[in-house]
């Protein structure tokens, strides 16, 4: 890039964000220019994103300018240089400051040592990272499970015959609890690959909630109460919390056990102290709240009206993911044998009414985020059926403030049918509104309530609907996802700006291929847990989750890059292709520690040879993921960009065609 533009990037970069005075200092990556900010209401993000050469904004904790491997680092060196810092070194910023700003100063200062707001956004990616894979597990069974739910309800109404229905009923209900009876377990074994524990270890603990093996005759007992645990107990949050906490101990076992006898220690160890916490801690903790909740469900049920049915919409997703849901079983079967109905199912139904209503807001606000609306398209249909855990945990609930949203309209479907059936009931109007029996909820519970009030039932549903819409479109979207939707797929290309400053080459190839450098799981690009990747800002590509740390050429060609830490290598084919790959999320952080290159830059390379060796067991001992996304960075040039590689791929397999 010629010396007059990289000026002319630094130079607008700092007319978009306030001047060198609201820079507090400059840092970058392997992609982005990497600025803390002191006032960011002077920022002006238009005018960045409209900035030839700026391929996207992040904001995150910096203020993050996307402008690609080989150009951000003379982008970021020009910028300390125009102020006469180094890199990562604090800007004079403080002389000549009014009160107010420097207030703004301190403030900046204060967030960037603390960095609180960071830990819920860790939180929240972790739990997309864990549960967005699940999604297309969860939509088949969620299906299967809504259609089995109906048929089922029918045939308990009296609409279907059994006799000839009910063996198809139970085929499906075998498919769905393929998933959904053990699902526990595949929450343990991603919680583990997001932890950095082993997957099979993560299985284990996951499968320690479901108690198998337990002597019913000698039940371990709950040591809050005495009574036997349940299985169940604790929930998703506490396969969550255990699995966490299996991480760590396996990673501080790692450094101390000697590795001769590492492979028996270890997993041994980490599985009897875990899987002894959970069972008489965790586990009991949630047992112990689920016993004391009961009291207080009746309570709220007893007070009635609007009033009881807010509050129980509003507190069931919660209850659901600490596994507290599980107490409320035989509530309702004691309500149905004593009064013919449980008045309660029809109010709690309405949570996950909700959780729709708020997935619709978020399509209708974030419609530009192609990923999120294919997951939200693939949820809802079971969403409606019942069927709540694809939204919940594919959508809203990583999402953060949605899921408070969908609860609210939860409680607003709630309250619509606690006032008809406590009111109706006083003026003899509808009155109150029940269940012949248990089962999913959404639309497929129409069939089951009791005395033709199903009427009262549909009303709730759509008071969810409605409520979980308005109150998400207007309060629950977060801004750094409108901010990605918005951006969503946008890149280098500024033709439409500026069609004088940039010259589009043809390739000289038909088709050309790009080989595995790594060995590993192929992963689509929006897996990957950082937007410049996932939402194809940097090109085109596919990620890789490697098992092997040795990292080959992908082409024949030249070495274009290699980044300082070593985590991110850039090679350009004799065909033109040029190529990143950028070893792990956020392994920056690391500073070479755990990478060994083999190459220089401008070094001539062939198709498998070693360039680079990566220690994957420091990268997880780190907290880090391992993801590496490959990734075409002139990709808009060409015609198509396809994956050949599916599941696993071996490297030197191929991995990408490219067609001119």
């Amino acid at each position: 890039m010629a010396e007059e533009k990289v000026a002319r990037i630094a130079r607008e970069i700092y007319e978009n964000v306030g001047g060198e005075k609201n820079v507090r200092k400059v840092i970058h990556c392997m992609t982005r220019v990497r600025m803390t900010i002191v006032d960011n209401s002077k920022v002006n993000l238009v005018g960045l994103k409209a900035i030839d050469g700026v391929m996207g904004i992040v904001e995150d904790e910096t203020l993050q300018v996307v402008v690609g491997p080989g150009t951000v680092n003379k982008v970021a060196k020009k910028m300390v240089d125009m102020v006469g810092v180094k890199l990562g070194e604090t800007f004079p910023n403080s002389e000549g400051l009014s009160f107010e700003e420097q207030a703004l100063a301190n403030k900046a200062a204060a967030k960037e040592k603390y960095n609180k707001p960071s830990k819920l956004k860790s939180v929240l990616k972790s739990i997309t990272n864990i549960f967005v894979p699940m999604i297309p597990a969860f939509v088949g069974t969620g299906i299967v499970a809504g259609i089995a739910a109906v048929l089922s309800n029918l045939v308990v109404a009296g609409d279907l015959n059994a006799a000839t229905w009910q063996q198809y009923i139970d085929i499906m209900n075998i498919l769905k609890n393929a998933l959904f009876a053990y699902l526990t377990i595949y929450v343990g074994i991603n919680a583990a690959n997001e932890f950095g524990a082993t997957p099979t270890l993560g299985g284990v603990i996951g499968g320690v909630v479901m108690l198998t093996g337990m002597n019913p005759e000698n039940p371990i007992k709950n040591i809050f109460t005495g009574q036997p645990l349940s299985a169940g107990q604790g929930g998703m949050l506490g396969v969550l919390l255990a699995v966490w906490l299996l991480s760590i101990i396996e990673k501080k076992l790692h450094e101390i056990v000697p590795e001769s006898v590492d492979i028996i220690v270890t997993p041994t160890i980490s599985l009897i102290l875990i899987g002894l916490l959970e069972i008489f801690l965790i586990m009991p903790l949630a047992g112990f709240v689920s016993d004391h909740l009961i009291g207080g469900i009746n309570g709220i049920l007893n007070i009635g009206g609007a009033f009881s049915g807010f509050v129980l919409g509003v507190a069931f997703l919660p209850m659901v993911m600490l596994g507290l849901h599980q107490i409320l079983g035989p509530i309702h079967l004691e309500m149905i044998a004593k009064t013919g109905q449980t008045n309660l199912l029809p109010i709690l139904a309405m949570a996950g009414a909700g959780q729709v209503g708020a997935a619709l807001a978020i399509w209708a606000k974030l419609r530009k985020d192609r990923t999120l609306v294919q997951n939200i398209k693939g949820a809802l249909p079971v969403g409606i059926l019942g069927v709540g855990e694809p939204l919940i945990y594919g959508v809203t609930l990583p999402m953060g403030r949605p899921f408070i949203t969908a609860c609210i309209g939860g409680g607003i479907g709630g309250a619509i049918i606690g006032f008809f059936g406590n009111v109706g009931a006083i003026i003899g109007f509808f009155g109150n509104v029940g269940a012949i029996a248990t089962g999913p909820s959404g639309v497929a519970l129409i069939p089951l309530i009791a005395h033709g009030k199903w009427i009262v039932y549909v009303l709730g549903l759509l008071g969810a609907y409605i409520g979980g819409f308005l109150a998400t479109y207007f309060f629950g979207i977060p801004k750094d996802a409108k901010m990605k939707a918005d951006n969503y797929g946008k890149t280098v290309q500024m033709e439409t700006l500026q069609p004088t400053l940039r010259v589009v080459t043809t390739p000289a190839f038909e088709t050309s291929t790009v080989y595995a450098p790594m060995t590993g799981t192929v992963k689509d690009l929006s897996e990957v847990a950082d937007e410049v990747f996932s939402s194809g800002m940097l090109g085109k590509g596919i990620a890789i989750e490697p098992t092997n740390g040795q990292v080959n050429s992908p082409v024949d060609g030249i070495i274009t890059t290699v980044f300082p830490t070593k985590h991110a290598i850039g090679v350009t084919s004799d065909e033109g292709v040029e190529i990143l790959i950028h070893i792990g999320m956020d392994t920056v952080e690391m500073n070479g520690e755990g990478f060994e290159s083999f190459v220089k830059q401008n070094e001539r390379v062939k198709k498998g040879d070693l360039m680079m060796r990566v220690d994957l067991d420091k990268i997880k001992a780190a907290g880090l993921s391992s993801i590496t996304p490959v990734v075409v960075t002139n990709s808009t040039i060409y015609k198509d960009i396809s994956t050949v590689a599916q599941n696993k791929v071996e490297k030197g397999q191929v991995l990408l065609t490219i067609e001119s």
